[in-house]
């Protein structure tokens, strides 16, 4: 026999299961509103005890016992109307003490008016109800709050986990601090915070020592037994970094960051923001602030073309401009796979041109239909030992088709033009220096009255294809060597995301024939970024991998 299954089965399931959860949230409501009404009771009749120095006469216990009565009924009254039963407690903030707060003061406010106004003896003394109430509340947030309130316990019973010690005690600090303190179970014990601020040493940050500043942390954190040291100082400029990079060092512990402020994507600091530290973070420079109102003015609305849109400079110069509200993004590249991934990575639509910026009937077709009116010209050949060995690719492409664009965006009537320059085109060595400057003249040359043009010279970006970081990386991770070509040779970086800030910037305020040359900070040797990121790895340089000097390339120069 066919057992058949009613329709309405599965509607009675979920009936039976809202019942169910409201039962479950009744009997700990109740269980609550049990408890609180022993504590009233409790407050009450201990004030009026105290009262009257521990013998009351029987003639005022009959008429407290009808005070009290009223008194559970108001409580419990107030406690339901500023929601204090439905609640879980374990993560309680300031508004749930405030109210507590609010919830007793209703009571006591109640009280002493009913006490006032109702016709009759006084069925308790002023002093009992005042106190009384106010003993209550007390009691009713303390019980609610219990676990906030003897959260040292938890700790020092609670397992072993990842020890770590805070550098900061501001804001940001204190935020990490609360939402480890708030998550026991993710395994992080904060065990010491270090700051700089005398006033702050020597005390305790939510129930946490300070135990000194930044340079005291070898000494501060000995028989600690800390397992990593977290920087929650997001203003903090590079000199702070360097500064706690080189006690943790010398303490044998690993550093994470919080990051900048700039790059936090909301107010709120949790662990979740906190990173792995990044060779950027060393590198002597303060990032940068950029006139993001002027920048919107310039591409807000407009028609924007950029060559060599799936390099490292042309990618992040596309999806910077396509969050600034432009009308069209035209992306050219001539590989398709780069091409490819900058469109999937951009916001909003976008013009993807499969193309070559030597070919001058590509580019004319291209510029006459689309009539870019803003145009960042990025594509290059950059790789300065490469293209020593093949000058004519540097030429065709740096000089020739700088040219190429250039015209095209001169009869296409451009309104603005930024070239992408480098820092080896000053007094140039090499070919890709030479090639480089060779294109700033000519888009100096050729470039109409009524067009916009400017020149950005900036030094090495981290992280871009070809440079020595990646390159660094990829050796460290094959166990070495690390090759160095030269322990003198010094060199300026910048992220690609400053550099492409920067290059908005000076689009914007470029007024015609411009060569902006950017302020890099402090020059940073090669040999000393080999021997910080083989730290970073957790390794030692010369030790568990090799630095190697191989010697100068071709067009290379030991300073720039």
């Amino acid at each position: 026999m066919n057992h058949q299954r009613s329709p309405n089965t599965p509607r009675r399931h979920v009936r039976w299961a809202r019942v169910a959860s409201l039962a479950a949230q009744m009997r700990a409501d109740l269980l609550f509103a049990t408890f609180d009404l022993v504590l009233v009771s409790a407050a009450y009749i201990g004030v009026m005890v105290l009262r009257f120095d521990g013998t009351v006469p029987s003639r005022n216990w009959d008429g407290f016992y009808q005070f009290l009565v009223v008194a559970l009924v108001v409580h419990l009254s107030s406690n339901w109307a500023w929601g204090l039963y439905g609640r879980l407690w374990r993560h309680a903030s300031i508004q749930e003490a405030r109210q507590v707060v609010l919830a007793g003061g209703t009571s006591l406010t109640t009280l002493l008016v009913a006490d006032l106004v109702l016709p009759g003896r006084r069925l308790a003394p002023f002093s009992v109800v005042l106190l009384g109430a106010t003993v209550a509340t007390m009691l009713a947030g303390a019980s609610r709050f219990q676990s906030r309130l003897f959260a040292f316990n938890r700790r020092s019973d609670a397992p072993p986990g990842l020890r770590i010690a805070i550098v900061g005690a501001g804001e940001a600090g204190a935020a990490i601090l609360r939402d480890m303190l708030g998550n026991p179970g993710a395994g992080l014990v904060p065990v010491a915070v270090l700051d700089d601020d005398p006033r702050a040493q020597g005390r305790k940050l939510m129930g946490v020592p300070v135990v000194g500043g930044i340079d005291d942390l070898p000494r501060a954190l000995t028989g600690l037994e800390v397992h990593q040291v977290v920087l929650a100082i997001p203003s903090a400029d590079h000199s702070v970094v360097r500064r706690a990079v080189h006690a943790a060092e010398v303490a044998g512990l690993p550093l994470r960051v919080l990051p900048s402020v700039a790059d936090l994507m909301n107010a709120r600091v949790s662990m979740r923001d906190v990173r792995d530290l990044r060779i950027e973070d060393l590198l002597g420079r303060q990032q940068v602030t950029t006139d993001l109102d002027a920048v919107r003015r310039l591409l807000e609305g407009r028609r924007v073309l950029i060559t060599g849109a799936g390099g490292s400079i042309g990618s992040e110069i596309a999806r910077q401009v396509s969050s600034l509200g432009p009308s069209a993004l035209i992306l050219v590249d001539h590989d398709e796979t780069h091409l490819y991934e900058v469109a999937a990575s951009v916001e909003g639509p976008v013009v993807e041109l499969l193309g070559d910026i030597r070919d001058a009937a590509l580019l004319d077709a291209l510029f006459d239909r689309h009539r870019p009116q803003v145009v960042f010209h990025a594509a290059a050949h950059k790789h300065v030992p490469l293209l020593e060995d093949h000058p004519c690719e540097a030429v065709t492409t740096n000089v020739l088709g700088t040219r190429t664009v250039v015209r095209a965006a001169k009869r296409a009537g451009v309104e603005r033009f930024v070239f992408i320059s480098t820092d080896k085109a000053v007094r140039p060595v090499n070919v890709m220096g030479a090639s480089k400057r060779l294109g700033e003249q000519i888009m100096l040359a050729e470039s109409p009255d009524d067009t916009v043009c400017c020149a950005v010279r900036f030094g090495n970006v981290l992280g871009s294809r070809g440079s020595v970081v990646p390159t660094f990386m990829r050796q460290i991770a094959a166990g070495g060597p690390v090759t160095v070509t030269d322990a003198r040779m010094t060199r300026f970086f910048m992220s690609v995301h400053e550099s492409v800030q920067l290059v908005l910037q000076a689009a914007a305020l470029a007024t015609g024939g411009d060569i902006f040359i950017l302020e890099m900070g402090t020059p940073v040797r090669i040999l000393d970024l080999a021997q910080r990121m083989i730290r970073f790895s957790g390794r030692r340089a010369g030790a568990d991998i090799e630095i190697r000097v191989t010697g100068v390339r071709p067009g290379e120069k030991l300073t720039e």
